[in-house]
């Protein structure tokens, strides 16, 4: 058997994989990455790139239903799914070549196929093409990401049972379709095909869609959701399916709340009820990695597994289950490997949703401030009193910043509203460098904009907000 040796083995090229393979490239070290069969991960090819290009389509779509109000007429619009999956697809196809060249850029060798431990310093390569060769490698990184979460009564088969896979590549609007599960990828793409047309029930067991999330930002989210026509059935349980009889393809999904079943005809049904962690095939076993109860390698500061030259980035490693953690990661296990006295030591991950209105946060949220034992000061600023988001249609919702009373410090950050996911940022710079609240109120922010929304919620904490009452 043909043998190689690297410094470094990357197994998995999503957004954990190849920014540390990148990085490696970048500091000297011989690197080998291998994909089983998608450039980019889950990230770019089935998750977050076309998630966000089928949202904005429907956002579109909204925003010319919306026109009427600015003294704009827009008649006749309709869905392409087809042409929308290949706009799609173009972006995809971009992005994900782009990872190839970068990877090669910096030097790195690819390799299509999958990579197996048979001890904690070789492994085998089997291509997709080709014959099996053995690696040897000083060091390992384990980027290999997670799968949606099947459940025994609805198994996948991505034509009337959907992961979020199948929700994705949809190439017409179903009519009726019936989401398990009401957390943020379950809401994301079910707000995005009722945008598209369809009619859209959310099943959920909790009590409330986005279970664990503040519960005054949820609340804004529902009643846009109910405004919209979602409707949402809570404390239920999906129990099971059939076809119905008849040539019409559609199916009755049965959920029980209580002691009463209901029968929901529909088309197609989106579970989404959670991702796990993928080590199918890996031989961690053989490598001496161990695993949580849950399925997770668990890692030390310095994203090290239970064997000192073996690392796990992203999914792989543990919640939270964010692409932009991963990235961080798989850059810090890098520089760990050559040598630099670096560790995992960032205060905040920032989290976006991309429902309508948006979620973000960064930090801790109130009620995790007080179970931290802080006293805390809130300070929340309505998007109604903000001008640029009523020149935009989008005056649901607030931005919140949580501080320290004893001294402002700048505990965490809530925004649910228009553009969140581009305005958390500045949050998730205020948490990192220790800012105060004086330090945001004191930064002059551009009118009309977004961003004087955090600058005046800053200032309501300290009580002196101008254009809210205090």
């Amino acid at each position: 058997m043909t043998e190689a040796s690297y410094d470094v083995l990357v197994i998995g090229a999503g957004p954990g994989g190849y920014p540390a393979a990148i990085r490696c490239g970048q500091l000297g070290l011989k690197t080998l990455i291998v994909e089983k069969s998608m450039w980019g991960g889950t990230c770019l090819n089935i998750g977050c790139i076309p998630s966000k290009a089928l949202i904005s389509a429907g956002k579109t779509v909204a925003q010319t239903q919306k026109a009427a109000a600015m003294g704009i007429s827009v008649e006749g619009v309709s869905v392409d799914m087809a042409k929308m999956q290949e706009w799609k697809g173009s972006i995809v196809s971009k992005m994900t070549g782009g990872v190839r060249q970068l990877c090669k850029g910096n030097g790195c060798t690819l390799a299509n196929g999958t990579a197996k431990f048979t001890s904690s310093t070789t492994a085998l390569i089997t291509p997709a093409e080709g014959e099996p060769y053995e690696v040897h490698f000083g060091s390992a990184v384990i980027a290999t990401g997670s799968v949606p979460i099947e459940i025994p009564p609805f198994p996948f088969d991505e034509e009337t049972i959907l992961s979020s896979t199948g929700a994705l590549d949809l190439q017409e609007v179903p009519e009726h379709i019936v989401v398990i599960g009401g957390g943020y990828i379950g809401l994301e793409l079910g707000q995005m095909l009722r945008k598209l047309g369809a009619e859209i029930t959310v099943v959920e067991m909790a009590d409330s869609v986005l279970p664990g999330f503040d519960k005054e930002i949820v609340r804004i989210v529902a009643r846009k959701m109910k405004s919209s026509g979602i409707k949402t059935i809570l404390s239920a349980r999906a129990e099971g399916w059939k076809k119905k009889s008849g040539k019409s393809g559609k199916v009755v999904v049965n959920v029980t709340v209580g002691d009463k079943t209901e029968a929901l005809t529909c088309d197609k049904v989106l579970v989404t009820v959670g991702r796990k962690p993928y080590t199918e095939g890996l031989g961690l076993e053989a490598a001496g990695v161990q695993l949580t109860d849950r399925g997770f390698i668990p890692i030390d500061e310095q994203l090290r597994t239970s064997v000192p030259n073996i690392y796990a980035v992203g999914d792989v490693s543990g919640d939270p289950m964010l692409a932009h953690r991963a990235s961080r990661q798989g850059e810090i296990a890098a520089e760990v490997i050559s040598g630099k006295n670096v560790a995992a030591d960032y205060k905040t991950v920032p989290a976006v949703v991309f429902t309508d209105p948006e979620i973000a946060t960064a930090g801790l949220s109130e009620q995790e401030a007080i179970d931290k034992g802080f006293d805390i000061k809130v300070g929340k600023f309505p998007w109604a009193a903000n001008g640029r988001a009523l020149t935009q249609l989008e005056s649901d919702g607030f931005t919140k910043v949580i501080v320290d009373s004893t001294d402002g410090q700048v505990l965490g950050v809530a925004i649910v509203g228009p553009h969140a996911s581009d305005l958390i940022s500045e949050a998730a710079l205020a948490i990192e460098m220790d800012a105060y609240a004086e330090d945001i109120g004191l930064t002059i922010h551009p009118h009309p904009t977004l961003g004087e929304a955090v600058m005046e919620a800053a200032n309501k904490a300290l009580g002196h907000a101008i254009h809210v009452m205090n």
